[in-house]
């Protein structure tokens, strides 16, 4: 409990009071910061910048494919081959793809008020995380551009939140969120651009 100091008036000593309400108010307080450190406080806008960052990442390389064709489109892995004999990365990993999804992220990032930094950061860890997807569905015999549903969602969505939690002070709800609606519209997403001739396959 806190109690007040001593006073001296003339050559009488008054005893100290309890203040037993600002105990009380101490206490409460005390034990509303300690539960606030376990309270979940989503960030919707940093939610929404972020996956309009992913889209714009993940979908330049696919409309700079369906503009240039084969123009500009050098493998990035320049035709290596792994351990296994099988490519490194594959003939559908382009350094047109890179550059053209690094460079519109990071146009894009101030025009939803990001800076172009966080821009691209997210292009180029969404990148990375693609980039290992492949090399993990090349060891596995999978052919470029085939399906593989989790592992051609999850790296290049969690991977660049993870990369901006904390300068977008992100929770973990706000990671789960944008990994979870990012799988789910990405599935859906690709099936539509397939329909609009977009994308050469549904997925």
């Amino acid at each position: 409990m806190v109690t007040e100091p001593i006073e001296r008036v003339g050559l009488r000593t008054v005893k100290p009071r309890v203040c037993e309400q600002t105990a009380t108010c101490r206490r409460v307080a005390s034990r509303h910061v300690a539960d606030s450190r376990y309270t979940v406080v989503m960030n919707p806008l940093a939610v929404v910048q972020l996956l309009i960052l992913l889209a714009v990442a993940n979908g330049a390389p696919v409309i700079g494919r369906r503009l240039l064709r084969d123009r500009f489109a050098w493998p990035l892995d320049g035709g290596i081959r792994a351990f296994d004999g099988r490519p490194l990365l594959g003939a559908s990993k382009t350094v047109r793809g890179i550059v053209l999804a690094l460079v519109t992220t990071t146009a894009v990032a101030p025009l939803i008020g990001l800076t172009p930094r966080i821009g691209i950061t997210v292009a180029a860890v969404a990148m990375a995380g693609d980039l290992l997807s492949s090399f993990v569905k090349r060891r596995f015999g999978l052919r470029p551009s085939s399906r593989a549903v989790g592992l051609d969602q999850v790296p290049e969505s969690l991977l660049p939140v993870l990369a901006c939690w904390h300068t977008l002070m992100l929770d973990v709800g706000d990671i789960v969120a944008v990994t979870a609606i990012f799988f789910i519209g990405e599935i859906a997403l690709s099936r539509l651009l397939y329909r609009w001739r977009i994308r050469e396959r549904p997925y």
